[in-house]
């Protein structure tokens, strides 16, 4: 019965998804400007980020997460912007990983700080780490981050993440053709065999100001089938309903190398990922126009019962699968705005 009751709590959405992911941007500020996220001539010196006050505190944070427990989410991922820029942040890691049902806290950062907080994180309960890099080449990274850190600093957070004793590390990289895609090879061959997992992302139209174009796509099967055909891969079957990436094994042991193909290959029927930003608007989908403001409410006194009743409409209600509908929508809507993706991490 006990079983019954808490399954019963657990809602899932129009389309029978079940809520089981939630993702918590802290900080809508970055130190790099990729032009695909972040690009420098719209996030410059005089953009209005958003004010301390306007962000989400740690008990804010930390008492969502609990809410979200009994309804399914026993992961969470803290993204940015870039989540280190986030005073104290090891803080609230420990804080959540002491939320009872929680069983993985990962981060997104794009490794920069990583080296310097490494330790603390692995200290506090941060489980995994994902970090992004787009290339190692000097001149590609310089212009992929805006002009902003090397991807020696990267590297280097990597190596001092893998010393404080994490062991699930995962690499992204944002694919564009003619921009990166000829390093692509050279990724793999960096991580071969180090127990760091990279994976690759085909572009997408996240957000409104990266200019995106369906020709700079680089499909995920032709990435598999350059690196196949140096280091023989065999596919692998997903750890759990909902995996985002692909994964692919190298034939010789050396580890695996995973896809993320939104674009060409969606996978919005799985998805059970809900996004929280750093000033409490909850979203329901990475390409979503509007989310509903939980900080409000929150601050009103708000108790927990009508904060769940709240979050369980928004997620009985959902219906997003944008990347299975993308250029119908994109033709339909036009330039209608998508919430930016430093708003509300990837």
């Amino acid at each position: 019965m006990e079983n019954a009751i808490a399954l019963d709590r657990r809602p899932a959405d129009r389309l029978g998804r079940p809520l089981r992911d939630l993702r918590i941007s802290v900080m809508d500020r970055c130190n790099f400007r990729c032009p695909y996220c972040m690009p420098r001539e719209r996030f410059h010196e005089h953009y209005a980020f958003l004010r301390t006050a306007q962000r989400l505190s740690f008990d804010e944070i930390t008492r969502l997460a609990r809410l979200f427990v009994p309804m399914g989410v026993h992961k969470l991922r803290i993204t940015g912007g870039e989540p280190l820029l986030r005073a104290n942040l090891p803080d609230l890691i420990a804080d959540l990983a002491a939320v009872e049902g929680i069983e993985d806290i990962a981060m997104t950062t794009n490794g920069v700080l990583l080296g310097k907080y490494a330790y603390e994180l692995k200290a506090a309960g941060l489980t995994r780490v994902t970090v992004s890099l787009d290339s190692l080449d000097p001149q590609i990274f310089e212009k992929l981050s805006g002009g902003f850190g090397h991807a020696s600093e990267v590297l280097d957070g990597i190596e001092r993440a893998r010393a404080a004793g994490f062991t699930r590390i995962k690499v992204n990289t944002v694919i564009q053709r003619g921009v990166n895609d000829e390093g692509a090879l050279d990724l793999v061959a960096r991580f071969r065999g180090s127990g760091v997992t990279v994976r690759f992302i085909e572009y997408m139209d996240v957000g409104n100001r990266n200019d995106w174009r369906e020709q700079m796509v680089v499909p995920s099967r032709e990435l598999q089938a350059r690196i196949h055909e140096r280091w023989p891969l065999h596919a692998l079957k997903p750890r759990h309903a909902g995996e985002v990436a692909q994964r692919h094994a190298f034939d010789d042991g050396a580890g695996e190398v995973g896809f993320i193909s939104s674009v060409t290959q969606p996978f919005c029927g799985n998805c059970s990922r809900a996004r929280l930003s750093s000033d409490g608007l909850l979203y329901t989908c990475l390409f979503a126009q509007t989310g509903t403001d939980l900080r409000a409410p929150l601050r009103a006194g708000a108790d927990d019962a009508q904060i769940t009743r709240i979050i369980r409409g928004i997620w009985h209600d959902r219906e997003d699968r944008y990347s299975e509908q993308r250029m119908m929508l994109r033709e339909r809507e036009g330039a209608k705005p998508k919430v930016e993706m430093n708003y509300i991490g990837g």
